[in-house]
C-alpha cells in the first residue's frame, strides 16, 4: 500500500497508478494480487545494464526512454534489476539488502489467448523471494485431474451379445459424472480459485470393420417395441459377419471428447480444455442361417 503523499521513481520508471490492487473493468485485480504489505506501482522496466535481457516490446506508455519491456507470456515474478536506489519510495522505508524489490509483470492472456498488447508492471518491495505467481491454466488442470474422468460407459453393443449381418445396432452409454458428466470440481493456491466443468461432447465409435460413428449424444436405449429400425440418434449396421477376426469379434473403441470449461472464482480470466477417454468393446455378429426348405 502507498504510503505517505508522494512515491519517488527511478531513472526511467513513470509513475501509472499508485493504488493496489488496481481494479479492472472485468472485475479481475490489474496488480497481480499484491497485497497491503506490499508497495506498489505501475512501471516501465528499465533495461538490465549490459543488454541481453528480453526481446523489447511497445510499451502502453508512449515514447519515453528506451527501457525494456516486460515480455507478455506470463506473470513470472522476478528481481527488479538494477534494484533502486536507497532513497527510492519503492524500499518503503527499509534499507537496501534489507529484502529486495522485485516485478511482477501481471499480463493476462485475452481472447483465444492472445496477450494484452499493453506492458504495465507492478514493483514492490518484499522481506522473502515471493512465491511463483498462480498460473489459472496450472488449477483448471489440477481440478480437471481431480475429477477422474474416464471412458464412456458403454452399454450397448453388449459384450455378450451376438448380433446378425444387416440387422441396424443401436449404439448408448451410461450417464454418469465420470462417464459423460457434467463433473465439476476446483482447485486453490495462492488466493487463487478456478473452477471447472466438464462434459462430453462426442462419442467416436470405430466399430472394428473400418466404419466410424461420431455420435454428439450418448445414444437412445433400445426396446424390443422398435423392432428392426435403425437407431435415431446413434447406430451402425454391420455388412459382414466377424468369423474370421480374432475371437470371432470386430474389436472396437469408443473415444469421448470432454470439453471443460473453467473459470477464476469471482470473475477474470476464463478458458477452455479437452480431454480424451477411451473404452473398448467386442462385438460377434453372424449371418442369419435357413435350415430346410
Amino acid at each position: 500500500m502507498l504510503r505517505g503523499s508522494a512515491a519517488a521513481v527511478f531513472g526511467s520508471l513513470v509513475l501509472v497508478a499508485a493504488v493496489t490492487p488496481a481494479a479492472r473493468a472485468d472485475g479481475g485485480v490489474g496488480a497481480g494480487g499484491c497485497t497491503d504489505q506490499y508497495f506498489c506501482v505501475h512501471v516501465d522496466i528499465p533495461a538490465k545494464p549490459g543488454g541481453g535481457g528480453t526481446k523489447p516490446a511497445p510499451s502502453g506508455g508512449g515514447g519515453g526512454g528506451g527501457g525494456e519491456s516486460v515480455p507478455s507470456e506470463n506473470c513470472a515474478i522476478r528481481l527488479l534489476e538494477p534494484q533502486p536506489p536507497a532513497d527510492s519510495a519503492l524500499w518503503e522505508g527499509h534499507e537496501p539488502g534489507n529484502g529486495a524489490v522485485y516485478v511482477n509483470p501481471c499480463h493476462q492472456p485475452g481472447q483465444n489467448g492472445a496477450v494484452t498488447p499493453d506492458i504495465q508492471g507492478a514493483a514492490f518491495w518484499s522481506q522473502n523471494v515471493p512465491a511463483p505467481a498462480v498460473d489459472p491454466a496450472v488449477l483448471a488442470q489440477r481440478a480437471v485431474d481431480s475429477m477422474l474422468l474416464a471412458g464412456p460407459a458403454i452399454v450397448s453393443p453388449r459384450a455378450e451379445g451376438r448380433y446378425t449381418v444387416g440387422v441396424p445396432m443401436w449404439l448408448w452409454v451410461g450417464q454418469s459424472p465420470t462417464t459423460w458428466g457434467p463433473n465439476t470440481a476446483s482447485a486453490s493456491a495462492g488466493g487463487v480459485t478456478v473452477t471447472a466443468t466438464a462434459k462430453v461432447s462426442s462419442i467416436a465409435w470405430s466399430m472394428g470393420d473400418g466404419s466410424t460413428v461420431t455420435c454428439t449424444g450418448p445414444g437412445t436405449p433400445y426396446t424390443p417395441a422398435r423392432g428392426m429400425t435403425p437407431s435415431p440418434d446413434c447406430g451402425h449396421l454391420y455388412r459382414s459377419t466377424s468369423a474370421g477376426r480374432p475371437g470371432a469379434k470386430y474389436q472396437g473403441t469408443a473415444t469421448a471428447t470432454w470439453s471443460i470449461d473453467w473459470a477464476v472464482t469471482g470473475g477474470g480470466q476464463a478458458g477452455q480444455l479437452t480431454e480424451v477417454r477411451q473404452s473398448t468393446f467386442t462385438v460377434a455378429v453372424g449371418e442369419v442361417q435357413v435350415v430346410g426348405q
